[in-house]
C-alpha cells in the first residue's frame, strides 16, 4: 500500500488552501494574527510536502517547507531544521498531530477537521509548556484550487 491509499483523509486535502491564523493567550487575549497560502501534496506516493506561505499586515513574510516521510502503518512523520513530530488520521475527517519546536521546551498538539464536502478546514493547535497550555492557535482555511 501506498500513502494515498493509507490515508485517504491526507489524500483530499491535497490542493491549495488560504486562511488566516489566530494566535490567542490562555485568556483569549489576541496575541498575533496572520494569513497563509498553503500547498499540500503528496509526492511518489510515499512523502508528504507542505509549504506554509505567511503574510502580516505589517507587510512581513516568512515561507516555511515541512516534508513528511510515510512511516507506514496510516503515520506520517517529519523532522526539519525547525520541529520534529508525527501526524496520522483519527477518523474519516480528523487528524492529529504532535511536534516538538528543536531546541524549545514547547510541545504542540494539532487536530484538523476537514469538511464533509472537502472546500474548508478548521485547526486548532495548543501549545504545552511543561504540561501547561500558554498559546492556543486558532486556523480557518478555504481551498482556493
Amino acid at each position: 500500500m501506498g500513502l494515498r491509499a493509507d490515508m485517504p483523509l491526507l489524500a483530499r486535502h491535497e490542493g491549495e488552501w488560504e486562511g488566516e491564523y489566530r494566535h490567542v493567550g490562555p485568556g483569549g487575549e489576541l496575541l498575533d494574527r496572520h494569513r497563509v497560502r498553503m500547498t499540500c501534496e503528496i509526492r511518489d506516493d510515499a512523502v508528504y510536502h507542505q509549504t506554509n506561505r505567511y503574510t502580516w499586515d505589517d507587510g512581513r513574510t516568512e515561507v516555511h517547507e515541512f516534508p513528511g516521510a510515510y512511516l507506514g502503518g496510516g503515520r506520517c512523520g517529519f523532522d526539519t531544521e525547525r520541529l520534529k513530530g508525527e501526524f496520522w488520521e483519527l477518523d474519516a475527517s480528523t487528524i492529529y498531530l504532535n511536534w516538538q519546536f528543536k531546541g524549545q521546551d514547547l510541545r504542540l498538539f494539532e487536530l484538523i477537521v476537514l469538511s464533509e464536502d472537502g472546500r474548508s478546514r478548521s485547526r486548532v493547535w495548543q501549545w504545552l509548556r511543561d504540561g501547561v497550555c500558554v498559546k492556543r492557535t486558532l486556523i480557518d482555511e478555504r481551498r482556493v484550487a
